[in-house]
């Protein structure tokens, strides 16, 4: 795929930021696209590797046919590399975006050179798609008479409306939030992910069928009866959204927030949706956020635009192995290497191996906490890594804010599920078999509801494949 000798001709060229200084003034993306040339000398890059394991399970989650639109790019078939990604990818501008690209590290040239700017020329596909006015609404060919409610509108929930409708299906999705995108809306800062990127696409599924409700909680507004008596199948897609809490001293002291809601409100007031004062300002403010992933990162990034005057993320595993060459250590594998995000880049001091002790405040408010070093050493017995605090180690930090971004433990358990008798997981998630049912007759599950928290392009993958096991169920009934 590509040209043969691509990969030793032309070097990796990625898509220049805009600076720092002018990013930090507004909530918008601030990546700057390269040329249609430039594309097209990239996708030139893909080699003729014979196994591709870009788009194996160990690189592309929802399996994209990576290696031919790469060729098709480079050969400026620009509407033939549209119809290969959207033969398997429901939301490419999305992934395209915001997926930390599995897909690179395993790319056969991360052996030994920079791979493939695989997801770069993904969103460039697609992007070019609706300029040229290719992303049409897929019309079902007839009705089956069939419905399905659908539970949560993140991208589970949102690929297996779109499958389904696709099929024939009436396709009912439900929302509690005020608008359509879960995570993707009230998660995911705009400068990673503007939210006229999820109305575009949405458009294309009202124009196919598909009915949204919004600002409805199941198990609350309507029971699960309801929807039981009303639908042939119901679809869990609702995410995972039970933060892990910290049970320590002077936890509830003003101040200390938990990261989703810190996210949630920042970008429903980006939105219009909730007035200045109501959200969880950080302007002049030191802030700490506890844990070093995704979430932690985009805490750090919003901090920054609001104008906090210090940021610190503190991370209670050791620091990765720094890494300086542009082939990955363990491919075709995620590498379990030091890495810097944008937000991290705008200004952050970072540390790891840092255990958090206490909180201490005045008058109900935050005002400092205490911490101390950690030791992390390999289990000989378990072979697993064990932490030991370092003597005489501990520290205080002065802090007006904290921001918990520690991950989630499963999805929040609420009426619905309750209701329903559904049994959970080991780990306190929605249980399912291989082909997403649950423990009750007509009701599936798919995404984080199941899986626990995961990247979105799992996400999308999951609510396909459940699509794929309720078209199979409906078409017995």
């Amino acid at each position: 795929m590509g040209k043969a000798t691509g990969f030793l001709e032309y070097q990796r060229v990625d898509a220049p930021h805009q600076a720092v200084e002018e990013r930090l003034k507004h909530y918008r993306e601030f990546t700057t696209n390269l040329p249609l040339s430039e594309m097209a000398t990239q996708g030139a890059r893909c080699m003729d590797c014979g196994i591709p394991f870009c788009h194996s399970f160990a690189g592309c989650p929802v399996v994209n046919l990576i290696p031919e639109w790469n060729d098709l790019v480079y050969h400026n078939l620009w509407w033939e590399a549209y119809k290969r990604l959207d033969l398997t990818n429901n939301f490419p501008e999305i992934t395209g975006r915001i997926c930390p690209a599995p897909c690179e590290t395993a790319c056969t040239l991360a052996i030994n050179d920079s791979p493939v700017t695989i997801k770069q020329i993904e969103l460039f596909i697609i992007e070019k798609a609706f300029q040229e006015g290719w992303v049409l609404p897929h019309l079902p060919q007839k009705e089956t008479g069939k419905s399905v409610a659908i539970i949560g509108s993140g991208p589970a929930g949102l690929a297996a409306a779109q499958q389904l409708r696709r099929l024939g299906h009436r396709v009912t999705l439900f929302e509690k939030s005020p608008k359509i995108g879960g995570l993707l809306r009230y998660g995911i800062p705009d400068f990673k992910l503007e939210k006229w990127i999820i109305d575009r696409r949405l458009k294309q599924m009202k124009a196919e069928g598909i009915e949204f409700k919004t600002d409805v909680h199941i198990g609350e507004d309507l029971s699960a009866r309801y929807l039981q008596k009303s639908f042939n199948v119901i679809l869990i897609a609702v995410g995972a959204a039970q933060p892990r809490e910290l049970d320590l001293p002077g936890c509830g002291l003003k101040g200390i927030y938990f990261a989703i809601d810190y996210l949630t409100k920042s970008n429903k007031y980006i939105d219009g949706l909730i007035d200045k004062d109501q959200m969880i300002s950080v302007k002049d403010k030191t802030v700490l956020v506890l844990g070093g992933g995704d979430t932690g990162s985009d805490c750090v990034g919003v901090a920054n635009r609001q104008g906090a005057k210090q940021v610190y993320q503190f991370e209670i595993l050791p620091k990765p192995k720094v890494w300086d060459k542009s082939w990955n250590p363990q491919w075709p594998y995620w590498p379990s290497i030091l890495q810097t995000s944008s937000s991290q880049e705008e200004g952050c001091t970072r540390d790891w191996g840092i255990l958090i002790k206490k909180f201490d405040g005045e008058r109900s408010k935050l005002k400092k906490a205490t911490f101390s070093r950690l030791e992390w050493k390999m289990n000989d017995s378990t072979g697993k890594p064990v932490m030991k605090e370092i003597n005489n180690s501990e520290f205080d930090l002065d802090v007006d804010i904290v921001l918990l971004a520690m991950g989630y433990v499963h999805l929040e358990h609420d009426q619905l599920q309750k209701d329903l008798g559904i049994e959970y997981d080991n780990q306190s998630n929605i249980g399912i078999d291989s082909n997403y049912r649950t423990s009750v007759q007509g009701v599936f599950a798919a995404g984080d509801a199941h899986t626990g928290a995961s990247l979105v392009v799992k996400a999308v993958y999951q609510g396909r494949q459940a699509a794929k096991a309720i078209a199979e169920y409906l078409a017995l009934i």
